[in-house]
C-alpha cells in the first residue's frame, strides 16, 4: 500500500483516507464512481451522476508542522503504546437528487501536508468532471502500490501528473 495526498492506494483498490478494515468505515473509489463502505455507512455513485465531492474537517499541515508533529506523535504513541483510532474526517459526495456525507478516517500521522491535500482536491475534481480517471491511480497501484509509501517529492510528483492527465 502507498499513501498519495488522501489517496490510500493498494494493488487493488483506491480509497480516500485510510482504507477501512473490518467493518470499518471508508470510501473506495473505482472507475465507475464512489462507494462508500462500512457499518451504516453504504450507497455508490457513478461519476456520471456526481456533482461535486467536497473534503471536510481534514488535518492540513504545512510541511514543517507535519514533520514536527509526525516525530513527536510517534514518540508519544511509542511511550504510550499507541493503540488510539486515527482522526475521522468527511467526504461530501453530491449528485442532482442528494447529497451524502461520508466518513473516512486519516491516514497521515498528523494530518495531510498542505501541498497534497491541494493537489488531492484537484484530482478529485477531475475525477467528477471526466477529465481523470481512477484507473491511473489503479494502474500505479498494480506497478507500485505494493512498496511503501514514496518520499513527498515523489507523491507530489505523482499527484501531479495525474492531475495534468
Amino acid at each position: 500500500m502507498a499513501m498519495i495526498g488522501l489517496f490510500w492506494i493498494t494493488e487493488e483498490s483506491v480509497h480516500l483516507g485510510a482504507e477501512p478494515e473490518g467493518y470499518g468505515l471508508g470510501v473506495r473509489l473505482t472507475p465507475e464512481g464512489i462507494e462508500a463502505v462500512g457499518t451504516d455507512q453504504k450507497g455508490f455513485w457513478a461519476w456520471a451522476d456526481v456533482r461535486d465531492v467536497s473534503v471536510h474537517y481534514a488535518q492540513v499541515r504545512s510541511s514543517t508542522r507535519w514533520l514536527v508533529s509526525s516525530v513527536m506523535d510517534t514518540v508519544l504513541d511509542v511511550a504510550a503504546g499507541g493503540g488510539e483510532a486515527p482522526p475521522a474526517f468527511e467526504i461530501h459526495v453530491r449528485t442532482d437528487e442528494e447529497k451524502a456525507e461520508l466518513t473516512v478516517h486519516c491516514a497521515a500521522v498528523g494530518g495531510y501536508v498542505q501541498s497534497e491535500y491541494e493537489l488531492s482536491l484537484e484530482l478529485l475534481e477531475r475525477f467528477v468532471d471526466g477529465t481523470a480517471d481512477v484507473a491511473r491511480l489503479l494502474e500505479w497501484g498494480r506497478a507500485d502500490g505494493g512498496g511503501a509509501t514514496p518520499w513527498r517529492p515523489a507523491r507530489e510528483a505523482l499527484l501531479s501528473s495525474w492531475v495534468a492527465g
